[in-house]
């Protein structure tokens, strides 16, 4: 299934996958040969944790390798004025003043200080395609509930 991704997060993935498939591969190698030479292995906490981490990096390396072998790059000089990928969005539940802003993208678009919407999920899939002052209605696990648009940013 493809991502779409903005070309920032593209980029960061690939610098990503890179460090880990080079650097990454060679540190992780090296702790584990220390881990080895410190004895029995069957009861070495410092050998396992290394084959732990080592597990983990390459299953970050091939979720990455997956998300990139697919993913659709926006190049951000669109000038749209509804809701898309690359967006922040703030929106208000109608019924309530508060107001929440969320940046619109796959989870790998990651902002600092603020949630991630995915296009993928119940909200993100009503307000797609959304400009200001929309109201629309989705289906979350508690019940229908109903956002409005309050602005859009690029």
């Amino acid at each position: 299934m493809s991502q779409t991704l903005t070309r920032q997060a593209y980029e960061r993935l690939v610098a990503e996958l890179d460090e880990l498939t080079t650097r990454g591969r060679i540190d992780i190698a090296r702790v584990i040969e220390e881990a080895r030479a410190l004895g029995d292995l069957r009861e070495n906490g410092d050998y396992h944790a290394a084959k732990d981490t080592q597990g983990k990096m390459e299953a970050r390396i091939r979720q990455i390798e997956s998300i990139l072998k697919d993913a659709i790059i926006l190049d951000g000089a669109e000038e749209r004025d509804d809701i898309s990928v690359g967006c922040v969005v703030t929106l208000r539940y109608v019924g309530d003043d508060d107001t929440e802003e969320y940046f619109y993208g796959s989870i790998e678009e990651k902002r600092e200080g603020m949630a991630t919407l995915s296009p993928s999920s119940p909200l993100g899939q009503a307000i797609e395609g959304k400009k200001i002052g929309d109201i629309v209605s989705y289906q979350a696990p508690g019940g229908e509930l109903e956002v409005e648009v309050v602005s859009i940013e690029r």
